[in-house]
């Protein structure tokens, strides 16, 4: 059985635990636990670096002063998931391009490899 920590009482509960069997915190969306939920630390809220916040797409009743919340997504960390997938993309996106405007080139290298190899076995 896999344990974590209670977020109040710090008690190891088993994973898949809906609340918490000590002190009834919450730890999972109500009837889904599989789905996290996601807590403030301290007096902040999570609205404040939710990426649904940000773009305005939130629907989520307590917001901008959620302390818990199913849908939080961190800002910072897709922030940084986004740039890392644009420099992914670019990277194959720039070699794909290179190598169409350069099949000639790449062609006519292929064949005087081919040359060259043959030249050397015969000799």
């Amino acid at each position: 059985m896999a344990t974590v920590s209670c977020p109040r009482c710090h008690q190891l509960v088993d994973n898949k635990a809906i609340t918490c069997p000590y002190c009834r915190t919450t730890l999972k969306a109500y009837g889904h636990p599989g789905i996290p939920l996601h807590r403030a630390t301290g007096d902040g809220y999570l609205c404040d670096s939710c990426t649904y916040h940000a773009d305005d797409t939130c629907n989520f009743p307590q917001r901008p002063h959620a302390k818990d919340c199913t849908l939080y997504q961190n800002l910072e960390e897709s922030k940084l998931e986004l740039q890392q997938q644009a420099y992914t993309k670019s990277f194959g996106v720039t070699v794909k391009t290179w190598i169409k405007r350069n099949q000639g080139l790449l062609l006519l290298l292929g064949l005087l490899l081919i040359c060259l190899l043959i030249a050397l076995s015969t000799s």
